[in-house]
This record gives C-alpha cells, structure tokens and sequence, in this order.
C-alpha cells in the first residue's frame, strides 16, 4: 500500500481545497504522473505520484480541505488495472455511552475554512463539537456562529458524542428573495482576496495621493519607435515598461515605499521585484517581474506578456507570485479614471494607473491646449511613509514620464 500525501506547497501555505481529480480508482499510474489538483490561496497546483501502481482508494472528494502531509488517495503497486476497491464506509456516530467507554478512539479529523478555524480560536471553541450544515461536512464560520449561539442558550454543551437533538436553525446569513437569483460558492482564492484585502485596511494606516501626467510625450516616443522596437525585439512597447522604469527611478530616491514591516523593524529591501496586478479568470493576480531595475524595456515588456499570458490560462507558479516589493495596477484597460488602490501586504506602496483623456491644459496664462491626461494614485502605508515622501515619490514617477528620455538615464 503506497499513500499520496498532500506535499509541501509553499512557506506561506499549509492547506488547500481538491479541485478536481484527475485520475479515478482503477486507473494506473506512474510516477511522475498527475492524480489531483489543489486549489490553494494563489493558484492551483497538480500533485504528482511519487510510485506507480493503481489507485484503489480515494479519501478526499472536490471541495475538501486538506492540510500539508494529509493522505488523500491509496495506490496498490501489484492490483491489476482496473480493479475496483470500495472506500470505506463513513463512520456512524455513537452513542454517548459506547463513546465514553473508548476514550481512547482516534478523534475524526475535522474539515474546516480557514476562516472557521480562526472564528473558533478566536472564541475558545473546540471545532469537534460544532455541526456542520454543509452538504459535504465542511465547517464554516457561519458554523461557528451557530454554534457559539446555540451553547449560549443551553445550560449544557453539545459534544459531538453526545445524544442527537434537535439542532437550532442557524441564522440566516442573506436575505431570501422572491425573484430568481443564483447563489454562487465562492472560490478558495476568491475568499482569500476578500479576507487580505478587509485586513490590510484594518492592520495598514492606508492612505492615497493623487496627481495627473501628461502623457504626450510617452505616446509621441511610442508612435516614433514602435515598429522599431517591434522589429527588433519582437515585443510591443506598451505603457507598462515606461511606469515599470519610472517607479524603480522614484524607490530608489525613496526607498521607505520600497520596505515592509516586520515587528517593530522597518526591513527595507535593497532589489526591485515589481508586482503587476493582472486580472484572471479567479480574480486578481500579482505575478512580479524580478529585479526590474536591471532589465531593459524590451525585456520588462516580454516579462510582463509572458506572465500576463500565464495569469489568464491560471498557470502561474507560487514562486511568480510570491515576494514582490511594489506593485503596479492598471485600472485604466477597464476604463477607470481614477481609484484608490489597497496596498498589496506586506508591501507598503501600490500605484495606480488610469484611464488616458483627452482634456484641456492650461500650458500657460494665454494657452490652453487638449493633451492625452492620465490621474496616478498612489497608496501608502502612513505608519512608515510620511505624505511628504509620498507625494514626493508621487511627482517623481510624472516628471519622468513627461520627460521619458530621463528614464533612459535613470537606467
């Protein structure tokens, strides 16, 4: 009998959700091959077989949740393919009678959200005793709720080994409609992005500045050099090599946008691994480009492609998304004109571009002219970034792209 586990996923990652199996029992398999894949916070990975043989159980079903070391499937290395070996039934609760009289049973291992986990610490709750009202055993905060409510209006505790009754309804978390609606599970990574995004307005004292640049000079360069570029390189020169150079430019001047905080230690980093935030068919991604301020437009442009193209198909790597040092988003391809961009934690800087209008300016007291505006945003973490610094920075990033041959010397 040979056990597939859950492998090592990542540093920051200890758990994830069966996405799909990509074998069935009576196949066979080898090594090297995949059999399941994990949803985790960031993306999806394939668990390979580390033996051949023939898989003859399959202990976690779509939409568990399993931890790092978890057995979640069995494969026999001398079964002839295609035999079939039946999974063993659920257990059935026992009486509290029968349960007290083997306290040394082995305690069910309990699946739960993250979310839930933390609820029930948070609270002092043992998860063993809370009920679960989903269809596939899976305890929720909501779960959670239900229960802290329950106990409240017991004199006595529900255990899971005491004696069935009546279970209260748990409170209604929406409110129920009498026209169609749809309800949707949300996906592990979409519940991920709302949880990190609530906290680091909650943990970060979150500001935003503003200011506008006049992009002439960027498209009139673009316009001038594009089939060039293009013929050369192989890659188009888009706008995001040009903001990529210029943020890299105003870290170094200000390097505290380019930092992190790790206790009561201000770490800053001395490298600029500049994350994109690209959007995917799950939600948002920040794959990053590394060492940014060593690499050439054509090759910031060609990274940038390249990890976009691998967002979309939900093919990019832990390593392409983890360790970013600043972030870039583009609200602008949606057509939004201006927005207030959350930081990216740990991270304490996040730029925004916009939406390019045409509107008029002021060159002067006697002229006015129509130029190609965009707004910038730039969020910051206020407990280490002073508003000086980051307007600063801010006016930094639009003298350089209103001068874009500057960028060239900036290296």
């Amino acid at each position: 009998m040979i056990e597939i586990k859950v492998p090592e996923l990542a540093e920051s990652i200890s758990e994830g959700t069966i996405s799909q199996w990509l074998v069935k029992v009576g196949d066979t398999i080898n090594k090297g091959e995949s059999v399941v894949e994990l949803e985790t916070d960031k993306v999806n990975i394939e668990v390979n077989a580390d033996y051949t043989g023939v898989v003859t159980q399959v202990l976690k079903q779509p939409g568990d949740t399993v931890e790092v070391g978890d057995v979640i499937a069995i494969l026999e290395e001398n079964v002839s393919e295609g035999t079939v070996v039946s999974a063993p039934a659920a257990p059935t609760v026992k009486p509290a009678e029968e349960a007290a009289s083997q306290p040394d049973a082995p305690v069910k291992r309990i699946v739960a959200s993250p979310a839930a986990r933390k609820r029930a610490r948070e609270l002092g709750i043992d998860l063993h005793a809370v009920q679960s009202s989903d269809p596939l055993g899976r305890i929720r905060s909501v779960d959670v709720t239900a229960h802290t409510q329950a106990s409240a209006s017991h004199s006595a505790p529900v255990t899971a080994a005491a004696p069935k009754e009546e279970k209260p309804a748990a409170p209604k978390q929406v409110e129920e409609f009498n026209k169609p609606i749809e309800r949707v599970k949300m996906s592990r990574r979409r519940q991920t992005i709302a949880k990190r995004l609530v906290e680091v307005q909650h943990t970060a004292a979150m500001l935003t500045t503003f200011n506008e640049v006049d992009m002439s000079a960027v498209m009139e360069l673009r316009k001038k050099r594009k089939d060039a570029f293009y013929e050369k390189h192989g890659v188009r020169l888009g706008f995001m090599s040009f903001f990529t150079k210029a943020v890299v430019a105003a870290l170094k001047q200000f390097p505290l946008l380019n930092a992190e905080i790790q206790d009561d230690e201000i770490v800053v980093k001395k490298f600029y691994d500049i994350g994109i935030a690209v959007a995917a068919p799950e939600g948002l991604v920040v794959p990053v480009v590394r060492e940014a301020n060593e690499k050439t437009f054509a090759e910031i442009e060609r990274e940038i492609g390249h990890l976009g193209t691998k967002a979309r198909d939900n093919a990019l790597t832990l390593k392409e998304l983890q360790g970013g040092t600043f972030t870039i988003t583009n609200g602008g391809v949606f057509g939004s004109l201006m927005s207030t961009p959350i930081l990216n934690s740990p991270q304490v800087g996040i730029l925004g571009m916009h939406k390019i209008q045409t509107r008029p300016v002021a060159i002067d007291n006697e002229r006015m002219e129509n130029r190609p505006m965009m707004y910038i945003a730039l969020s910051y973490d206020h407990r280490i970034v002073d508003g000086k610094e980051a307007v600063s920075f801010l006016t930094t990033v639009k003298e350089l792209l209103e001068d874009p041959e500057s960028l060239l010397l900036e290296g």
